[in-house]
């Protein structure tokens, strides 16, 4: 058996499973590949490269009970491997924190935000930080500025922690354990935010993959806009004068506009569309 089918009859397995996907893979046979490649110690970008080698029985076997596992517990992929990537840099990850996925982490890549920014951006702050990832993204997309990575999870945090050692950021990277904004007087000039926003109904259907993370990290209320009514309430004093918010509320602008009616929201093109995450100015959020 080739490297190939090997990926493509795990492939098969977890489509018959029914599992489901989008913590970090879209489909079964990049899932598959996933999984594959990372038990074999193999480049997990590079399966082309290693299509046509030999599989022993051995690894076969340890592949197939990985893919088992995978259909046994429905945990995230991720979990079981314990990292994940995103825009191309690793983190560590488990079941103390949300597998990162957030469009935020595009934006801070492709510079969508930088036109709100200016040589003043100095302070930054990734709320709701999970993992750290865009923290990290963050710091390393801007290297003057100190970033301020808060969660109201203290298992989470410890998670953060050791990704921003792993990216050696200890010097411009502070974790803090905050309820919402509770802790964080700022001001800030730039805050980022992937806060739980699914709503209810939502949270009621969500495939065992997902329940599988914490789920303080993904409950919004009724209409999934709990925690950002309070954010909004609390941010204006800690922003500074040029200010910005970037939240993503995934699908739930519908929802977000029924609870902002009068809000003057910027939505931030993203690889799933223009609704996703929206950007919003202190002038927005308190006119003067």
């Amino acid at each position: 058996m080739t490297l190939l089918q090997l990926v493509e009859q795990s492939a098969a397995r977890l489509s018959e499973a029914g599992v489901a996907f989008g913590h970090g893979t879209t489909n079964a046979f990049d899932e598959a590949a996933w999984l594959v490649l990372w038990k074999l110690g193999l480049p997990l970008d590079d399966l082309d490269a290693h299509a046509a080698d030999p599989v022993e029985p051995a690894q076969v076997a340890a592949v197939d009970a990985l893919i088992a596992e995978r259909i046994a517990t429905r945990k995230p992929a991720a979990y079981l491997t314990g990292e994940a990537w995103l825009q191309g840099v690793p983190f560590h990850v488990d079941e103390r924190a949300i597998v990162p996925r957030s469009f935020i982490a595009e934006l801070l890549a492709d510079g969508s935000i930088d036109p709100w920014l200016s040589e003043r951006t100095r302070r930054v702050l990734d709320l709701c930080t999970g993992n750290g990832s865009l923290a990290v993204l963050a710091a390393m997309a801007y290297p003057d500025v100190t970033v301020d990575a808060s969660d109201i999870s203290a298992d989470a945090l410890a998670v953060a922690a050791s990704n921003v050692a792993r990216h050696q950021l200890e010097s411009r990277v502070r974790l803090v354990v905050s309820d919402g904004m509770a802790a964080l007087p700022g001001p800030y000039d730039l805050v980022l935010c992937n806060p739980p926003y699914v709503n209810s109904a939502s949270m009621a259907q969500l495939p065992a993959e997902y329940r599988a993370e914490p789920a303080l990290a993904l409950a919004g209320g009724d209409d999934g806009m709990d925690f950002v009514r309070r954010l909004l309430a609390d941010l204006p004093s800690r922003l500074s004068t040029n200010g910005v918010l970037v939240l993503e509320i995934g699908n739930e602008r519908a929802h977000f506009e029924a609870a902002f009616p009068n809000l003057e929201a910027v939505w931030l093109d993203t690889s799933a569309g223009p609704d996703q995450v929206l950007l919003l100015t202190r002038e927005a959020l308190a006119p003067s």
